[in-house]
């Protein structure tokens, strides 16, 4: 039987204003959730602020690793937007003026208000290729395999789904069953060992909950291969029941 295909993605975050708490980083659940439907798998993000050496470090380190990197924030028109700069050092190659870019940007502003900090969103590095801005114009870019994507949510989304997503390769998609139930996940912990060493082609998560009625856990079993997965979901049903307790199946 042929192995699943396993693609594999990481996200680095770049900016001051996620680390110091100003802005709430939303786009790396909806990035998660966007691979996961491609059965893509997300397997690490990382979050650098606003200095060239720190993201060249990541981003070197995580393009090695995975399939895919993708990279969010520092791509605007002010003096801290540095990311564009930081990857063609990460590369070893240098950064231009590209035509397309000076183009799809000097059609966006009046005569006169596309000053050089504008001009620096054309800045692109040598060998990249545009990712389409249907948003704002301004560009983000691909380099091998990494993409770099605004930061701002809604231009972030759109150059994801209109833009990058046609240029991915997908992986075997990720199925999943949740068991329910009232019981303390400590009583139920042994099993659930004893299951994930049986099933290790699952992935076997545990996340307690407490709510006005009660508390109780819910059990979560995530996988390729359909048949595994279910038969692990009956496995822990059953050790709920051997505890007294009564499964129930939930979304996930």
């Amino acid at each position: 039987m042929q192995k699943p295909e396993s693609v594999t993605a990481a996200v680095l975050v770049i900016g001051d204003e996620i680390l110091s708490g100003r802005t709430q980083d939303t786009n790396l659940n909806y990035i998660a959730k966007f691979l996961g439907g491609l059965g893509i798998d997300l397997c690490e993000a990382r979050v650098v602020p606003d200095i060239e050496a720190e993201i060249v470090a990541g981003l070197n380190a995580l393009r090695a690793r995975y399939t895919y990197v993708f990279t969010t924030g520092g791509i605007g028109p002010t003096h801290d937007d540095i990311t564009a700069d930081a990857v063609a050092k990460a590369f070893g190659v240098g950064i231009y003026y590209n035509d397309e870019a000076l183009k799809l940007l000097g059609s966006r502003y009046k005569d006169g208000d596309f000053n050089d900090m504008r001009k620096r969103m054309a800045r692109i590095p040598d060998g990249a290729t545009l990712i389409r801005n249907s948003v704002s114009t301004a560009p983000g870019f691909q380099i091998g395999n990494v993409f770099v994507m605004a930061g701002v949510p809604m231009i972030m989304r759109a150059m994801l789904e209109e833009s990058v997503a046609q240029r991915l390769k997908r992986g075997t998609l990720v199925v999943s069953a949740t068991v329910s139930a009232r019981i303390a996940e400590g009583r139920i912990a042994a099993a659930l060992a004893a299951i994930q060493k049986r099933f290790a082609e699952t992935s076997i998560g545990s996340y307690p909950f407490y709510r006005e009625d009660g508390f109780g856990v819910q059990l979560v079993v995530r996988g390729r291969d359909h048949a595994k997965v279910e038969e692990a979901a009956c496995a822990i049903e059953d050790a709920v029941r051997a505890e007294g307790a009564t499964p129930e199946r939930a979304r996930p």
